[in-house]
């Protein structure tokens, strides 16, 4: 914009100078014209029987009234006849009616001198080239004096902007760290001059702090709700097994119909206790509570919980590839648990006559647990959720709670590990797979 604005205001100026300048070498023309008709004196003069017009002797010497202005200067017939003139003067045009013309790049002024014996004319004429210098002179300074300026003009708005960018610039950085750190705590650098940029600051530091509190309370009311729930599950714990015992012992004594309800209640409570042991195992999990961890033998562990299911798999076959050596540091129980809720969940999601396949291996310093079966598999739009808690797909025939595969991550996490929904190697079916680090020596 301050070039534009610079190069408009020398378009104008330039346009008004030049003019001015050409307006002056003109009238200066014209007075030194005048000037030297009322000094010319011309005489006639007898030479040889013939009669001249010779210049006066009081007349001023054409070379030196010419010199300070780099002119011209004849004396003329009306002809153009020389009578008088400038050391190497060149041809100019007979004077005609008009005063003023312009030949050969001169501009040439002509004056009448009126004497006795008839009219003589005097040609005062200067180079136009004269001022045509001076004007591309006064063009060059005024495009240095653009340039200048638009330059003058881009360092004091690099220099200023820089300066008032410098807070903003602190801002973005500061904000940046707090994105990064996700810590809403971190202080806002304040500007030392009160501007919009400093009500920003305050503005931004107030957000954040209200942020942070926000941040807290929300804290304290999961950890208040994981506390209640902890705290829930194990206070029903008790109770629950008194449950247990009373409806195993009626489903014993009792005959007929009451014995199918006294069953049927066994089969609620036992779900509700596995339930609610889920529950607390997560509550624990989200509070940080980690089981005492002692070596353990993930290839045993395997084994048994594959045991343990063989009666109730019915028409599916379960096999298992666990060599001993796949030592890990972990909470047998809960490892137990995490394998027992991969087997179910792959017996309970799949078909009968379904292969469901267990392996363990050690790899790269990494004890690799991998529960295959061949069935239908999991939807594509599923796999991002099979780990959220009570999440149960639309074909899910089962009547579980869908905890199962958010212990199993939560079991995993609690290792170090980590649990993948992976392609299986066949390309049918779903593939778990759970990596511990391995317990070194």
């Amino acid at each position: 914009m301050t070039l534009v604005i610079l190069l408009g205001f020398a378009a104008i100026v330039g346009v008004l100078t030049t003019r001015s300048i050409r307006q002056d070498f003109n009238r200066e023309t014209a007075n030194a014209a005048d000037e030297l008709k009322q000094s010319i004196k011309l005489r006639l003069v007898e030479e040889n029987g013939q009669y001249g017009i010779r210049m006066g002797k009081d007349s001023p010497n054409l070379d030196d009234y010419a010199a300070s202005q780099n002119a011209v200067v004849r004396v003329v017939f009306p002809a153009g006849n020389v009578i008088a003139q400038t050391t190497d003067a060149p041809y100019l045009p007979p004077p005609q009616r008009a005063p003023t013309q312009e030949f050969a790049r001169y501009r040439i002024e002509s004056r009448p001198i009126p004497t006795s014996v008839g009219t003589f004319y005097v040609q005062y004429a200067r180079r136009l080239s004269d001022v045509e210098a001076r004007q591309d002179r006064v063009r060059v300074f005024l495009g240095l004096g653009v340039l200048g300026g638009a330059a003058l003009a881009l360092l004091a708005g690099l220099a200023t902007a820089t300066r008032a960018m410098a807070p903003i610039a602190r801002l973005t950085d500061a904000a940046r760290t707090i994105t990064r750190t996700r810590d809403p705590s971190l202080t806002i650098p304040h500007p030392e001059s009160k501007d919009e940029v400093a009500d920003l600051a305050i503005t931004l530091e107030s957000m954040l702090r209200a942020l942070n509190e926000a941040r807290g309370e929300t804290e304290q009311t999961l950890a208040r709700q994981r506390q209640f729930v902890a705290d829930a599950s194990h206070e029903l714990r008790t109770p629950l097994t008194s449950v247990l015992a009373n409806l195993e012992l009626l489903e014993m004594e009792l005959e007929g119909e009451q014995r199918e309800a006294a069953a049927s209640a066994l089969r609620s409570s036992r779900r509700m206790r596995r339930l609610v042991a889920d529950l607390l195992l997560l509550a624990r999990a989200d509070a940080g509570r980690v089981a005492p961890h002692v070596p353990v033998d993930l290839s045993e562990v395997v084994a048994e919980a594959a045991g343990e299911l063989e009666p109730v798999a019915g028409d599916h076959t379960i096999s298992v590839d666990a060599p001993a050596g796949a030592e890990l540091d972990g909470a047998r129980d809960e490892l137990h648990r995490l394998t027992l809720n991969l087997l179910e969940n792959a017996l309970r999601h799949t078909d009968p006559g379904t292969a469901v396949e267990a392996t363990v291996e050690r790899r790269n310093g990494e004890v690799v647990l991998s529960v295959e079966d061949d069935g239908p598999g999991i939807p594509a739009d599923l796999r991002d959720k099979v780990f959220e808690r009570f999440f149960r797909g639309a074909g899910d025939r089962s009547g579980s709670s869908g905890l199962g595969l958010s212990i199993v991550r939560a079991v995993a996490q609690s290792h170090s590990g980590t649990v993948t929904l992976e392609e299986p190697l066949d390309g049918r079916g779903a593939r778990f797979v759970v990596r511990f680090p391995a317990r070194t020596a």
